[in-house]
């Protein structure tokens, strides 16, 4: 009808002026909810313009319950790792993680407490107290909680922003020459020696050599069928399973002169019986992570090598043979047992033949080196 003034638009929530002077905002959410700004304002004009931005929120389907990140982090980073069937060991590390290094500082936090420069000052001190590579993995763990927040409308955004800081930069791993892993196996003594031998040249992980059996043996083939892995947890618990990674079941043919040794430990050292498992301590029980560690370091420091060399620092001397073998980069990544969807197919397709020639390339080598050494210490003995 003309001259019908247009009806005024109704105002969106409630301003009003508190005793102290500054004005407090208020609106119905859209699930019937009141609910109050988390702050109050200078003016009348802040406080509507704080409601106007809301009103735009809602209108285009960014609202979040401001309360909804009023949850407590220990809680929901203890159900984010329960949720996500981890294997043992990543559950186990995560766990590790959280306990030194996040929980002490955002465990008593809710979700929405935690803040960019929160998150800055949390890694600026743990680098003082930690390395590097640890700092690292716990952003990493903390920033993949938050996201999950994120995903769940808990958070609007992820407070972990630090560009690269969960990108690992560890020192290069120290390498162990050919003399310095025979030395190691001398001084762990007969029981243990084939163990450190075949973490070197066969580039086995300490908890694939913890469940190898005598039915892993095929001594016609000097080689070793990986099946299984028995990695141990922090509360010294063994868990078996597949192995590491989905390449890690495989067949390792080892170098020849590896033979003898192992017939000589198979009749010496083995638990009896086709299941009878290869490596057990004096008493017959499964060896441990705490009680080799020790002859390790005794060793270790025995040979002159340096304190952070560990156990399975091993594996990159035989896989540096391996590739002074000229091998081709999917016969090393089976020997090794890495896995990566791009390196499946790569090297998927590797043969046997393949594997037994680098074997036999790094038995040539060790060989070799040897035979040097034994000619240099002639020699010497000599002069």
């Amino acid at each position: 009808m003309a001259g019908r003034k247009p009806q005024r638009r109704r105002e969106f929530g409630t301003t009003r002026k508190l005793p102290s002077g500054r004005w407090q905002a208020r609106y119905i959410g859209p699930d019937g909810q009141r609910y109050t700004a988390p702050e109050t304002f200078e003016t009348k004009s802040e406080a509507q313009e704080w409601l106007n931005l809301t009103r735009a929120d809602i209108e285009r389907d960014h609202w979040r319950d401001p309360d909804a990140g009023a949850v407590n982090f220990e809680e929901y980073a203890r159900r984010w790792t329960t949720e996500r069937g981890l294997a043992p060991t990543t559950l186990d590390r995560y766990d590790g993680l959280l306990r030194l290094h996040i929980l002490p500082t955002f465990g008593g936090k809710d979700l929405d407490a935690i803040t960019p420069p929160a998150v800055r000052t949390w890694r600026a001190d743990r680098l003082k107290a930690t390395g590097a590579t640890t700092v690292a993995k716990s952003y990493r763990l903390l920033k993949a909680i938050l996201q999950t927040a994120v995903d769940d409308e808990l958070l609007r955004t992820n407070p972990c922003r630090i560009k690269g800081a969960g990108k690992e930069e560890a020192d290069e791993r120290p390498t162990a020459t050919i003399a310095q892993v025979f030395d190691l196996a001398d001084a762990m003594g007969p029981r243990w020696r084939l163990m450190v031998l075949l973490g070197a040249f066969a580039s086995l992980r300490p908890e694939e050599l913890a469940e190898l059996r005598r039915h892993s043996v095929d001594l016609d083939e000097c080689s070793l069928r990986i099946t299984l892995a028995s990695p141990e947890l922090t509360n010294g618990k063994r868990v078996t399973g597949d192995p590491k990674t989905r390449a890690g079941k495989r067949t390792v043919y080892l170098p020849d002169f590896l033979l003898p040794e192992l017939r000589r430990h198979l009749r010496w050292f083995a638990e009896k019986g086709p299941d009878g498992l290869l490596f057990v301590g004096e008493k017959g029980a499964p060896f441990r992570r705490s009680t080799f560690g020790r002859k390790w370091r005794k060793a270790r420091a025995k040979v002159g090598m340096p304190d952070n060399f560990r156990f399975y620092d091993l594996r990159h001397t035989g896989n540096t043979l391996a590739a002074d073998t000229g091998a081709k980069l999917k016969d090393l990544m089976v020997r090794a047992g890495h896995s990566s969807e791009r390196a499946q197919l790569i090297y998927q397709h590797s043969t046997v033949r393949h594997q037994r020639k680098l074997a036999q390339g790094i038995d040539a080598e060790v060989r070799q080196e040897r035979h040097e050494s034994a000619a240099d210490r002639r020699r010497g003995a000599e002069a």
